[in-house]
């Protein structure tokens, strides 16, 4: 059941990356391809953190926003013969060796999955993205998020700047407003959060076919898939991963004037 799941889920691959071997590293799972290596990484059994590290660069372990530390043996590691399945309660992810595909299942309703995962542009100037993160969508989920953007809650159809700056006087309409944030959030409860600081695009499905692309100039190539029961479970297992504010002081909370 699970493999059907999964291969109807799979519309696209990235021909050009092979799998070559794989190696569970405390609790971390170690996939080697062609170009590079992916790092499978879970905080919990609704959160887990895939890194790809392409051939001649150096592993940044450094998370601009993540402050949860990592469960130890949550997940379980199965192959067959051309599939890994890494697997807990929650979340599944499912590799497949050939054609290789990344796909993220949640109590066996799929996800999202890798399309071309990572890609590097080498046409690209120095102000323009040169590295992509690229997703498989369905045809009917929303896609929230991203930041501060007057553009409604269903942010799908639109190409995204990653780029905190205001935007004076914006009436009704504005594509990037005050703050950004790199992350996406489904319809179908789930989430992508892109780990890197850097400057960028999130690209919602703009071409119209069924992509979530994420852009950026340089820095990791990490994000963090979480999901939930319910928006009020996400929210929880979204925040434990990135930090909650502390309650204000009871003054905070007095009369104001303005």
């Amino acid at each position: 059941i699970l493999f059907l799941l999964i291969s109807s889920f799979s519309f696209a691959q990235n021909a050009n990356r092979k799998f070559e071997s794989y190696k569970a590293v405390q609790n971390t799972l170690e996939i080697k391809t062609s170009d590079g290596i992916y790092y499978i990484k879970p905080y919990s059994d609704k959160i887990v953190e895939t890194t790809f590290l392409p051939i001649g660069e150096k592993l940044n372990s450094n998370s601009h926003a993540v402050v949860l530390t990592p469960a130890k043996s949550v997940f379980k590691l199965k192959q067959t013969q051309n599939e890994l399945v890494f697997s807990s309660n929650g979340i599944t992810v499912s590799v497949q060796k050939s054609p290789f595909q990344i796909s993220y299942l949640y109590k066996n309703k799929p996800l999202i999955s890798e399309k071309n995962g990572y890609v590097r542009r080498e046409n690209s100037s120095k102000e323009q993205p040169k590295e992509t993160l690229e997703f498989n969508l369905d045809g009917t989920e929303a896609l929230y998020g991203a930041g501060a953007r007057a553009l409604g809650m269903n942010r799908r159809g639109n190409r995204l700047e990653l780029y905190n700056q205001a935007d004076y006087g914006y009436g009704t309409h504005s594509k990037k407003m005050n703050f950004s944030i790199p992350l996406v959030m489904s319809s179908k409860i789930y989430a992508v959060h892109f780990d890197n600081g850097a400057i960028g695009y999130l690209d919602l499905d703009s071409k119209k076919d069924n992509s979530l692309v994420y852009e950026t100039i340089s820095g990791r190539k990490t994000y963090q898939v979480i999901a939930g029961d319910s928006w009020v479970d996400w929210t929880s297992n979204y925040t434990a991963l990135t930090g909650r504010q502390p309650l204000v002081p009871r003054w905070v909370l007095g009369n104001f004037s303005s």
